[in-house]
């Protein structure tokens, strides 16, 4: 698979594992400036430089920023728009202190990864269930943008649209939905964020 000369050049801008730690998690690979008038994007979480180990500095990473600004949101708006109460256990302060206190040669043993928890459910929990491949609960958006919400997004996305609001390079997102809507790539994820802002946008400037 060939990668475009903009994304290998952001990728090489990146002068730290945290930077390109960063960069690797970005929706928007090679349009650092798809935001206009703002810094190409927040600065990482602060990760304590007494975590030295890569591995270690990305887990940070993830419990600061993914893991509350992302997984535990969604759960928790799934949860209760069905008035359900839900609990994530393997957050107890008392086992992520534990787990932090485990070297990450425990952590990640003969490639593989989180080896305590796996050897517990051995004990518990049939091998074929705890080994299986990890199985997300993604809609497809990608077939939707190309279907029933084609037009929908169409408009949201029209450099009209783009160019009224200023917030977004509209060549940019323009090259990608073209990308996306021919099917010659998958582009959902990240046009996808910046639908929603627009969705967000058109409906907070409707008169009320």
């Amino acid at each position: 698979m060939l990668v475009p000369d903009r994304v290998i050049k952001e990728a090489v801008a990146a002068r730290t594992l945290d930077s390109f730690y960063e960069f690797t998690n970005a929706q928007w690979k090679g349009y650092p400036g798809l935001v206009t008038g703002r810094p190409p994007r927040a600065p990482p979480p602060a990760v304590p430089p007494v975590v030295t180990d890569a591995r270690e500095r990305m887990m940070y990473a993830d419990a600061l920023d993914y893991l509350p600004d992302d997984i535990l949101v969604k759960v928790d708006r799934a949860a209760m728009s069905t008035s359900l109460e839900t609990r994530v256990p393997l957050l107890d302060h008392r086992v992520v202190e534990l787990a932090w206190r485990l070297s990450i040669e425990t952590k990640a043993r003969d490639g593989v990864g989180k080896w305590p928890l796996k050897q517990i459910l051995y004990k518990y929990v049939p091998r074929a269930i705890v080994d299986r491949p990890k199985m997300g609960f993604g809609v497809p958006i990608e077939h939707w943008l190309r279907g029933e919400l084609r037009d929908w997004a169409q408009d949201l996305l029209s450099p009209r649209r783009l160019d009224s609001g200023g917030f977004f390079d509209s060549g940019a997102v323009a090259a990608e939905w073209a990308l996306h809507s021919s099917g010659r790539k998958d582009r959902h994820y990240g046009l996808w964020t910046v639908l929603m802002f627009q969705a967000w946008h058109a409906d907070q400037s409707r008169p009320r």
